[in-house]
């Protein structure tokens, strides 16, 4: 019997990465031989920050975890999964409203493509407020979130 590396995808916008997301990929790291994560672009919405900041963003937080990778990928999840040998989509849920909207795409991704389990991870207690809207909506604002974004995350030196 020969061994099958587990490979996981982390699918999001990462707009901008967050201590929240942050948190979830170092746990899903101990669990997968390969986390990746999957910068997609999502037709319905606006970026605030250029697909190549939030890779530039996610590799700076991540240097040091040789088996987290960086990838972007347009079109469907599932699709992207197959591409990468991936069999395990990572979902982070903050609330029971997160639960009822990831299960019902999980769901789907399962019916597209039976070889794939989505894995639900569960906030920190502390993060459970945090998402990159509303950092956006502060950003915005012009509030302070640094307390919310990884450290790698600098607006000084934007590409």
């Amino acid at each position: 019997m020969s061994y099958k590396e587990k490979i996981a995808i982390f699918p999001g916008s990462f707009d901008p990465i967050t201590i929240g997301h942050k948190s979830i990929i170092n746990r899903a790291c101990l669990l997968f031989d390969i986390v990746i994560v999957a910068v997609g672009t999502n037709s319905s919405k606006t970026n605030m920050f250029s697909l190549e900041q939030r890779k530039k963003w996610i590799t700076n937080t991540f240097k040091d975890k040789p088996n987290i990778k960086i990838a972007a990928y347009y079109g469907l999840t599932v699709d992207f999964c197959k591409t990468v040998n991936a069999n395990y989509i990572i979902r982070g849920l903050r609330s029971s409203q997160d639960l009822d909207y990831e299960q019902g795409i999980g769901l789907m991704n399962k019916a597209l493509n039976n070889k794939i389990e989505t894995i639900f991870f569960l906030s920190e207690p502390e993060h459970s407020m945090i998402s990159s809207t509303i950092i956006r909506d502060i950003i915005k604002n012009k509030g302070s979130v640094e307390q919310f974004l990884p450290s790698s995350v600098n607006f000084d030196n934007l590409i």
